[in-house]
């Protein structure tokens, strides 16, 4: 309820200005938004639905284009490399923003350097999830089958630095258990091989994992937020199921290049703010899991500054090295 106070007020400040943003010629031509995994995904839907909203309010096209790789690295340097005329936006995540910084020697952007924050969009769980051939019903019995044979099973992720290969690696560090990593160019290419049980298990997004499990060919053990997601009540967190302070959730936001004119910046966060406010948005997100912010851009960078040493910790105390 706080979050969502948050967003109408901001609505109301935003609507005062809008007879000024209307002034500025932006958008005159197709915007791209760039994101750093495949279709299907999280962040791929929300651009795609904000995609649909921006192109309705402005009457340009803005489209999706789907750059995976690299813990959503290339995508990412990509738009740090872009024009900053507004025309080339990234949805941009943790992974990239806050966790890559600690994993990798070099990054060919810096994230608190070569962007210019718009708003964060969304906030999401991951699950953890196995194949229903696999006999574990609870945390706790997937734990035990670790434990009985060590590096048999394997988990799938998304990319290395991405809140599911973080999340299965701050798992294995808890629970001390040896568990193979594999790695994919985004969720929806590990999926095949978790249905078919080729790998064990892996914290994929909450908007992947649900309809699979409800249709019994995915079972869902546990959500990786701090609270439960109103997607799946019924489902236990980290944190209940026997490990105490777990959280390891991607959150996603709008993002332009560095040097990006003040009025493009402050009319796409008008446009972001608006439609997130959006009684058909917030459904779509709703029914995805997935929780609208629609903060300010000064929010959002302190947001980047916050976390970017928390997640540093939390990746040198659980050891985690990149190709992991």
């Amino acid at each position: 309820m706080k979050r969502a106070a948050k967003l109408f007020a901001a609505l109301l400040a935003l609507f005062a200005a809008q007879t000024a943003l209307a002034q500025t010629s932006y958008p005159s031509r197709p915007v791209k938004i760039l994101v750093g995994f495949t279709p299907g995904t999280a962040p791929d839907l929300a651009a795609r639905i904000l995609a649909e909203r921006f192109s309705e309010l402005w009457g340009t096209p803005f489209v999706v284009e789907n750059i995976p790789g690299a813990g959503s690295n290339i995508a990412t340097d990509r738009v740090a490399k872009a024009a900053a005329d507004g025309y080339t936006l990234l949805m941009g995540g943790n992974s990239a923003l806050v966790i890559n910084p600690s994993l990798y020697e070099t990054l060919p952007f810096d994230p608190l350097k070569d962007f210019a924050p718009i708003s964060q969009v969304f906030i999401a769980a991951n699950v953890l999830a196995v194949p229903p051939a696999l006999p574990a019903i609870t945390v706790a019995d997937l734990v035990a089958l670790a434990k009985a044979d060590p590096g048999k099973l394997s988990y799938g992720h998304a990319g290395v630095g991405t809140s599911q290969h973080l999340a299965a690696e701050l798992f294995k560090h808890m629970a001390h258990v040896d568990i193979a990593a594999v790695a994919y160019r985004g969720t929806t290419a590990f999926m095949p091989d978790l249905l078919a049980n080729r790998i064990n298990m892996s914290f994929a997004n909450i908007v992947n994992v649900v309809p699979l499990a409800r249709e019994g060919k995915l079972r869902a053990l546990a959500v990786t937020s701090i609270k439960r997601s109103a997607l799946a009540p019924d489902l236990p967190t980290m944190a209940e199921s026997g490990f105490p302070g777990f959280e390891a959730v991607p959150w996603f936001g709008l993002l332009a290049p560095a040097g990006t004119p003040e009025d493009v910046l402050d009319k796409l966060h008008f446009g972001t703010v608006k439609a997130l406010a959006m009684p058909e948005v917030r459904r779509k997100f709703d029914e995805l899991g997935l929780e609208p912010v629609g903060n300010t851009p000064a929010e959002f960078i302190a947001i980047i500054h916050k976390e970017t040493p928390e997640w540093a910790k939390v990746i040198k105390e659980a050891g985690i090295k990149l190709g992991n």
